[in-house]
């Protein structure tokens, strides 16, 4: 029953999503008479559709790039084509409900119309006036409207008729859960460094190099990026720019408030029906026959729920008084409320505050010369981009204009001075040789730009260059491989029969019944993996990042049939599965339909739509 249940609510999703989708209220930017760019089968693909499907891709897109994506970016991208094939899949499937004979009445249109909120007067009832005036400022006539609903509904119908009827493979469901809610009992114990006593020798010539072959990864250097760059920040100039103590005035009494605050409290309000039921419960309170959260508990009511926010006194009226002689969680009323009459409890004393102008200055000085900052950076944007336009070198721009002149050799992994802004390194390493500077923004109103010198490829770095580098990863590498002998060592004496870690010196922790979805502290990633590939008695030894790991396998659980989580797991998992099915077998029958109908597209219709997003 819960299965039928699950899969018709899918299809009324679906369904209730189309009629949504086809009202296509603030698609805006579509120009022009073209209404079509093409057809899919007897069914004409409008212009309409194609502009709404490539303007929600590339808004889609967009949001996660994080900016606007511009038009030749989505189609490097191959958004149209995506936009395009998305639009003739949908249309496919309004030539087959057709060709299939499949249609709703107008019982099921006028349902959908009624309902639309977009549609309805003053009165909150549908207004046929509004609906028309609605869907010509959207483009559409009341004919193509009530169509486009009929065709969505058509097309549910398919939809829903290919997902549903689809079982789920409950011996599936069964076999994964079962797989998921086994466990291992095992004990683990871990062996580092500071467990072993290790006297390594002076490492030879020999050992040195020999590491250093070994491990060409960890002495090869980053890719380098030899540049020139100009920048411009606020924090730069502020300090020089002129501050109107006028305006400095002005400004702390616009924000007064901020820097004169009256003592306030923090405090809750719960609001009784009448006098007497408050004045019983403030008298409970006193004689410690209930508390305030209780009260509100008892009502089906959170702390949430009566939250009051912080007041002044002057703000609580006659309740002021005597709020404000309250010390943290205390309780007092009742006294009358706009809602009725109300107790109320102290949650936090704020303080007075009184921020005189002289005190203030130094924080409303540096705001002030931010901001001038700020607004002269802003004035030479234009100048600056004349320069690099006109092909001025980046000393020339900070000869003539107040930006810095700088070089680094910037490698990814520098992120100070000017390589601290995202911006900045983003540019850097997207930026070739040959490209010409652009002025580029920062995050706090600074500018910049940069010119990539030279790119030099990573490269293995000469052994004397690293050397003591060198010596302290053969340093790491021997350490490691003492802990490795010691913890081998360990091993083999349990695997003689020793059963208490403890007595060959380990501090061991047992794990009862962990399933592979556990997860072990201070262990490594593949941890569990290993312990699941173990038999019971089995004794390990696996590295940790420079120390050891020893595990025993104790006991294997099977999964429990009877207890109701693997059984919610199971269902679970066989209702995905179906589902996933579902979608396998939709999307080989929308190909399938797609592939036996014939397809005319107008490319000059289609650069039509794309001219509207240059």
């Amino acid at each position: 029953m819960a299965k039928g249940k699950t899969k018709n609510f899918f299809v009324w999703i679906i369904m209730g999503l189309l009629f949504v989708g086809l009202l296509g209220f603030g698609a805006g930017g579509l120009t022009g008479t073209v209404r079509s760019v093409g057809t899919v089968g007897e069914k004409p693909l409008s212009t309409q559709a194609y502009f709404e499907e490539l303007q929600t891709l590339i808004r889609i897109r967009s949001a996660q790039e994080g900016r606007q994506l511009s038009f030749p970016e989505a189609d490097a991208l191959g958004i149209p084509i995506r936009a395009l094939q998305s639009a003739v899949g949908q249309r496919a499937l309004d030539n087959e409900a057709a060709v299939l004979g499949l249609s709703v009445g107008d019982g099921v249109v006028s349902e959908q119309v009624l309902a639309t909120p977009a549609f309805r007067g003053l009165d909150g009832s549908f207004d046929r006036e509004t609906y028309r005036q609605a869907l010509s400022s959207s483009g559409l006539s009341v004919r193509d409207y009530e169509t486009s609903l009929r065709e969505g509904a058509a097309r549910a119908l398919v939809q829903g008729a290919v997902f549903t009827g689809i079982p789920d493979p409950a011996t599936y469901g069964e076999t994964v859960a079962k797989f998921t809610r086994e466990g291992r009992t095992f004990t683990w114990a871990p062996l580092t460094a500071a467990d072993v006593e290790i006297i390594l020798p002076e490492p030879s010539e020999e050992d040195l190099q020999t590491h250093y072959d070994a491990n060409p990864a960890i002495y090869t250097s980053l890719e380098t990026r030899a540049l020139q760059y100009v920048w411009l920040t606020p924090d730069m100039i502020q300090d020089d720019m002129p501050v109107d103590e006028v305006a400095l005035r002005e400004e702390y009494e616009a924000r007064i408030e901020e820097y004169v605050q009256a003592e306030r409290r923090l405090i809750e309000r719960l609001v009784f029906s009448d006098e007497a039921a408050a004045q019983a419960a403030i008298e409970a309170i006193e004689t410690g026959e209930t508390s305030f959260p209780e009260l509100v508990e008892d009502r089906g009511l959170t702390l949430e729920d009566v939250d009051g926010g912080d007041v002044t006194e002057a703000q609580m009226g006659d309740a002021g008084p005597a709020i404000f002689a309250l010390e943290t969680g205390g309780v007092t009323g009742p006294f009358q409320s706009d809602l009725g009459p109300a107790l109320y409890r102290v949650n936090a004393v704020l303080a007075a505050r009184n921020t005189t102008f002289e005190q203030a200055a130094p924080e409303l000085r540096e705001d002030q010369a931010a901001q001038r900052a700020i607004r002269l950076i802003e004035d030479q944007i234009d100048p600056i981009t004349n320069l690099l336009a006109g092909g001025a070198l980046l000393e020339n721009v900070a000869e003539q204009t107040d930006m810095v002149l700088g070089e680094m050799d910037w490698t990814a992994d520098i992120t100070d001075g000017i390589a601290a802004y995202a911006a900045f390194r983003d540019v850097v390493a997207n930026q070739d040789v040959a490209d010409f500077p652009e002025l580029q923004s920062l995050d706090d109103g600074g500018l910049f730009a940069v010119q990539i010198l030279e790119v030099r490829a990573p490269a293995l770095i000469p052994m004397d260059d690293v050397r003591d580098d060198v010596i302290a990863g053969w340093e790491a590498q021997e350490t490691a491989a003492a802990v490795m002998a010691e913890a081998e060592a360990k091993q083999a004496r349990l695997n003689e029969g020793v059963q208490d870690f403890g007595f060959i010196g380990l501090d061991a922790v047992q794990e009862n019944g962990l399933t592979r979805r556990g997860f072990v502290n201070g262990a490594p990633t593949n941890f569990l993996t290993e312990v699941f590939d173990m038999d019971i008695g089995d004794v390990r030894v696996l590295p940790n990042d420079g120390d050891a790991i020893i595990v025993r396998l104790d006991d294997i659980t099977g999964a429990d049939p009877e207890d109701d989580v693997f059984a919610t797991e199971m269902d679970a998992i066989a209702q995905s599965a179906a589902e996933g099915i579902a979608q396998d077998i939709y999307e080989l029958y929308t190909r399938t339909v797609q592939l036996r109908t014939e397809v005319n597209i107008n490319d000059a219709a289609i650069n039509a739509v794309h001219a509207n997003f240059r």
